[in-house]
């Protein structure tokens, strides 16, 4: 499936399909495009992500939505003793990630949907993810997956695009989405109608304060979120409850 500019969003039923497709296409040229449509930012947001965890010894983290392991570096360059899985629905971004880094220790690379993870429970000291929520078909169902391997006592990290306020800062947001990202998408990664995607769905996805209410909604508590790149960009962050199941 190819994505359609000026096609509406995919349905639930669709999502799974369309985005492993999406992300197919574009594998090889992820990286470098992140760090374009970003301004060179998104380094240092996944190193804000890695430096939030507090991690035992050996702790083990499940980085989910993994793409090509950018977030899993970062992991490893904060927590060298951890071990770190990289779980991606699109196999192709997988493999771009197991040639393109040179990890301080072995890194598990796991392909699966992250509405039905194979892991058992409370498998997991930290569950991270980059830009992965936007592209669930249902996010309420990834994270129940994320508490249920979770640890009681343990963090939640997730760095997503979220949608902007309609503030005075719009205007140059909306140049920025829907004019510089897709002319990337096509200048770079020859795949214009990938990046039309991303604009339209972080448009239509949740804003931070949004997002944090869902996350609290799924059990997390100490619930916070930092905004960056005028709003287009959250990290977000929690701990489960350290008694009982997350609800």
């Amino acid at each position: 499936m190819v994505a359609d500019p000026n096609a509406p969003l995919p349905s639930k039923d669709e999502k799974a399909t369309f985005v492993r497709s999406v992300f197919a296409q574009i594998a090889a040229r992820y990286d470098l495009l992140n760090a374009l449509i970003s301004l060179g930012q998104d380094s240092r947001w996944r190193r804000m992500v890695a430096r939030r965890l507090q991690l035992p010894p050996q702790g083990r983290v499940l980085d989910l939505g993994a793409g090509t392991g950018a977030l899993s570096a970062a992991v490893l360059e904060a927590h060298p003793s951890a071990e770190v899985v990289a779980s991606d629905l699109t196999w192709e971004m997988l493999d771009v990630g197991k040639r393109s880094w040179n990890f301080p220790r072995a890194v598990h690379w796991v392909n699966n949907d992250a509405l039905a993870l194979p892991f058992p429970e409370s498998a997991f000291d930290a569950v991270v993810s980059g830009f992965l929520l936007r592209n669930v078909a249902d996010i309420e169902q990834a994270l129940r997956e994320q508490m249920r391997v979770l640890r009681p006592g343990g963090m939640f990290v997730t760095l997503d695009t979220t949608r902007p306020a309609r503030n005075l800062l719009w205007p140059f947001v909306r140049i920025h989405m829907r004019g510089v990202v897709p002319f990337l998408g096509k200048l770079f990664a020859n795949n214009e109608h990938a990046y039309r995607y991303l604009q339209a769905s972080t448009e239509a996805f949740l804003s931070a304060d949004e997002l944090a209410e869902v996350l609290r909604g799924v059990g997390l508590r100490q619930v916070g979120f930092r905004r960056l790149m005028l709003g287009t960009v959250a990290i977000h962050w929690g701990k489960k409850l350290l008694t009982g199941k997350a609800q």
